[in-house]
């Protein structure tokens, strides 16, 4: 049986995403089942590890990208016993999520209600976990904080607001003007970006400064929202958008500036946020995370802000609507 996915031809621009017709299904090894995906989202790290500029990604052309996944769970390889045939399942993938089939650990999938609607449900792997731990594992903020969200319109950022809102948190978010609607809608102060200085603004709005800023812009962005953090804050890093366009050099020119401020003796800390790596060193953290993201969306208390459902062919239209940097919560492809 031949199925459909995308591969990378080369590192470059949306134009390198590839629809490939394999022959035959993949088969499961030893603890891994098959999946037939259901849904998978396109997100800018997917554009950083598609133009070759993702750190930490070894793999070279041609491979598939797709960041995280929700499927049925298509066949058992040898010595599976936790999931069965059925069963919808999600895991993060970082690549190869952009395919109809693909074989993963079973160890490694967390189990989805049924009750949940795909799209929706991919949405926690990646962006709704991000903005979960950053809040709780890594800034762990308390009840009534204030914090500063940047990109506070896009997937993550909205993430953050509504999970933030759970905890009474008093939030201010830059986005662009015209998207100020959708920020304030959710619940957080929005901050033009592109017209206003937002340190300035964030002075004039909070004096006593942000508990906690994430920013995943990077470069000298960064040393301005050091700026917003004030004394017992933390600025959580978790991203370099600069360097994926190749402005202010890389990302570890971003990163070591900001170890270097964490040193400063001045009351304020610096994290970097990874959920890959994150992961790999707390497991038990992103299962019981995400089955506590599941009961949210289950109970109505979080949803997703889904700009496009779009087909998996289509990859490279959604490549380049995450490049025009016009899109209002998260993209998902389906099946």
């Amino acid at each position: 049986m031949s199925y459909q996915r995308i591969i990378i031809s080369r590192f470059g621009g949306p134009e390198v995403l590839n629809v490939t017709v394999e022959d035959d299904l993949p088969t499961p090894k030893d603890g891994e089942v098959r999946l037939k995906m259901l849904a998978t989202s396109a997100c800018f790290t997917d554009t950083m590890i598609r133009n070759g500029r993702y750190f930490g990604n070894t793999q070279k052309p041609p491979f598939s990208p797709g960041y995280d996944v929700v499927g049925v769970v298509d066949a058992l390889g040898p010595g599976v016993t936790n999931l069965q045939v059925g069963q919808r399942v999600a895991e993060l993938t970082v690549t190869g999520a952009y395919a109809e089939y693909l074989c993963l650990p079973a160890s490694q999938c967390v189990p989805v209600p049924l009750t949940l609607d795909p799209a929706e449900a991919v949405s926690m792997v990646l962006t709704y976990i991000t903005a979960y731990q950053m809040l709780h594992r890594i800034a762990k903020v308390q009840r009534g904080a204030r914090i500063l969200i940047h990109g506070a319109s896009g997937a993550v950022g909205t993430a953050l607001i509504q999970l933030g809102r759970l905890h009474d948190l008093e939030m201010y978010g830059t986005a662009a003007q015209a998207n100020h609607d959708i920020v304030a809608s959710l619940g957080a102060t929005p901050i033009d970006y592109q017209h206003d200085d937002f340190v300035a603004r964030m002075d004039a709005l909070t004096p006593r400064g942000a508990d906690a800023v994430f920013d995943a812009i990077g470069g000298r962005h960064f040393q301005r929202s050091w700026r917003c953090v004030r004394r017992g804050g933390i600025l959580v890093a978790y991203g370099a958008y600069y360097a994926a366009i190749g402005k202010e050099g890389g990302a570890m020119w971003s990163y070591t500036d900001l170890m270097i401020r964490n040193l400063w003796p001045n009351g304020k800390a610096a994290a970097i946020y990874s959920i890959a790596s994150l992961k790999q060193k707390h497991p038990d953290w992103f299962r019981e995370d995400l089955t506590e993201l599941f009961e949210l969306l289950e109970q109505s208390k979080i949803q997703p802000v889904i700009a496009h459902r779009l087909k998996l062919t289509d990859a490279a239209e959604a490549h380049r609507l995450l490049e025009s940097r016009g899109v209002r919560g998260k993209i998902v492809l389906l099946a």
